[in-house]
């Protein structure tokens, strides 16, 4: 059984004196969250002195605590085989190049065919790591890298770099307009009043920030190498087009779709066809949940985003060979 699913003894210090009891487990148990702790108490999981305690229960110091460390494993889903792009693996983390048009979690009525479920297949093990050892998501339509933690210990540490901004990631995104420079864009986000399945920069939404520099100018459309400082629903796609540069393709937040003046057949036939936003997660840089390694991945851009950039430049070099102003 690995050392993350077990039985803990622990002798509580003379310095945790006053501390409430899940206050004295976090500290001497950090590879587990406070939320989980919490849980086993009110299972009964933990004993001090051979008892059952509560949560809210003060600390004299010198207490002996068992703690019993046993998940669970989630059996709402089915596991099915399914090919995972797996850019890095060791024991405690995964790193996978998602594909555009795959689910990451289950929802209402799709309780099959996601990442979780071809997760599960992959590794048994992670049914008894919250959502299968997902620690962020992608929207179904957006390709590119995404964390999964192998344990239990690995994925409290990892949600807690994502909560202390310290995971760093980068999209690429395709958007219509030309921004004249890179931007900082600080809106909150929240539900859309009235349509529920769409978020929008709220005045009580919750804070939200993108970083954005311009990778490369093309005629009426701009790739823009993004960075997340914040992690809401649909923030990116929400925040470029809160900004007047919507992300190409997209079905939501992307308005009507606009084609290129001219002879451009080729491009705009590619636009016409391209049904998802062009938005790809290229490159995370993290601290190895266990041994604290700086790791850095990336993953190169899909056929299809490839392609439309392909015809962007040739659209781009055609024009200017022919005289066109701007």
């Amino acid at each position: 059984m690995p050392p993350e699913f077990q039985t803990h003894l622990l002798d509580i210090p003379a310095t945790a004196a006053g501390q409430r009891l899940d206050q004295a487990l976090a500290a001497a148990l950090p590879q587990y969250s406070r939320a989980r702790l919490q849980r086993w108490i009110r299972e009964g999981a933990v004993r001090v002195a051979g008892k059952a305690a509560r949560a809210r229960d003060r600390m004299r110091g010198g207490e002996q605590i068992e703690v019993d460390a046993q998940f669970a494993a989630d059996q709402s889903l089915e596991p099915e085989v399914m090919p995972l792009a797996i850019v890095y693996e060791d024991r405690s983390l995964l790193v996978l190049n998602k594909p555009a048009g795959l689910v990451v979690h289950p929802g209402a009525g799709n309780r099959s065919h996601t990442l979780q479920n071809a997760l599960l297949a992959h590794d048994p093990a992670l049914a008894r790591v919250p959502r299968a050892g997902l620690v962020h998501r992608l929207d179904k339509q957006t390709s590119g890298l995404l964390i999964v933690a192998r344990t239990p210990q690995a994925h409290t540490r990892l949600v807690a770099q994502l909560a202390a901004r310290e995971i760093h990631r980068e999209y690429l995104a395709l958007v219509l307009g030309e921004p004249t420079g890179g931007g900082r864009i600080e809106q909150p986000i929240g539900r859309h009043r009235s349509q529920r399945t769409r978020m929008a920069v709220r005045a009580d939404g919750r804070e939200a920030i993108t970083h954005y520099r311009i990778e490369e100018r093309f005629w009426a459309h701009t790739l823009l190498r993004v960075q997340l400082e914040t992690g809401r629903t649909h923030q990116i796609r929400v925040h470029l087009a809160h900004a007047g540069f919507p992300v190409v393709g997209d079905p939501v937040y992307g308005g009507r779709r606009r084609l290129v003046a001219g002879e451009a057949d080729e491009l705009n036939a590619l636009l016409r066809t391209f049904q998802r936003q062009a938005l790809h997660a290229q490159r995370l840089q993290l601290a190895h949940p266990i041994n604290e390694r700086a790791l850095e991945f990336e993953a190169a851009l899909p056929a299809d985003f490839q392609s439309l950039l392909k015809a962007l430049r040739a659209n781009a070099g055609t024009t200017r060979a022919k005289g066109a102003k701007r």
